[in-house]
């Protein structure tokens, strides 16, 4: 778990999260959650989680989410969107993390995220996107993105060694090495609904 914990923790640092940093994260993911404990575990005071699945949000609330905020797949809905999420934030959203990466989610990172704020792309969804770029730099909003990471390792450890951050509720399903198993073990994964990681036993 120290690789999905490691994309979190380096998108904080390359976001600078700390304890004035209140945060969006759009996409309630396996990456999105680990995102929000690693940015809990850095000190941030409120975070926000958006997506498009009710159980996915569920997920993200029970882990430690102050609100979650149910969303479409619809561009139209943008607006009326942002606007909700940054009633739910009640104040400004310092960084928005986009743990999704498609046209949609990083408009709304870029339309949500405060003057002087960072939007930090983690999701790889789209390899080409149309965003409103030109309205988030007139706002000076910096756009940073995470790929690889590097020496964060030791930090997850003690994050992990300390119960800074549990990632053990993430772990959903176990299965064992048997053919059937493993074919067991992909079909929940791609199935999505109450999946997280699934994990195979030695």
């Amino acid at each position: 778990m120290c690789e999905p914990l490691s994309v979190g923790v380096h998108g904080c640092r390359r976001a600078s999260i700390g304890a004035e940093t209140n945060i969006l994260i759009v996409g309630a993911c396996p990456i999105g959650l680990v995102t929000m404990l690693s940015a809990r575990a850095f000190g941030a005071p409120r975070i926000i989680i958006a997506d498009v699945d009710e159980q996915r949000l569920s997920m993200a609330k029970k882990l430690g989410a102050d609100d979650t905020v149910l969303v479409s797949t619809k561009a139209e809905d943008i607006e009326e969107e942002v606007t909700r999420i940054q009633n739910s934030m009640g104040g400004k959203i310092n960084v928005t993390f986009d743990c999704a990466g498609f046209e949609k989610t990083m408009s709304t990172a870029l339309k949500a995220t405060c003057p002087g704020g960072k939007v930090c792309l983690i999701g790889m969804g789209h390899n080409e996107m149309t965003v409103p770029l030109t309205p988030a730099a007139a706002r000076e909003v910096d756009v940073v993105g995470v790929f690889r990471y590097k020496n964060t390792w030791p930090l997850c450890l003690e994050f992990l060694r300390t119960g800074k951050v549990d990632v053990k509720p993430l772990i959903t399903h176990r299965f064992g090495f048997s053919q059937k198993e493993v074919e067991e073990a992909f079909e929940t994964s791609a199935g999505g609904g109450n999946a997280v990681k699934v994990m195979f036993n030695l």
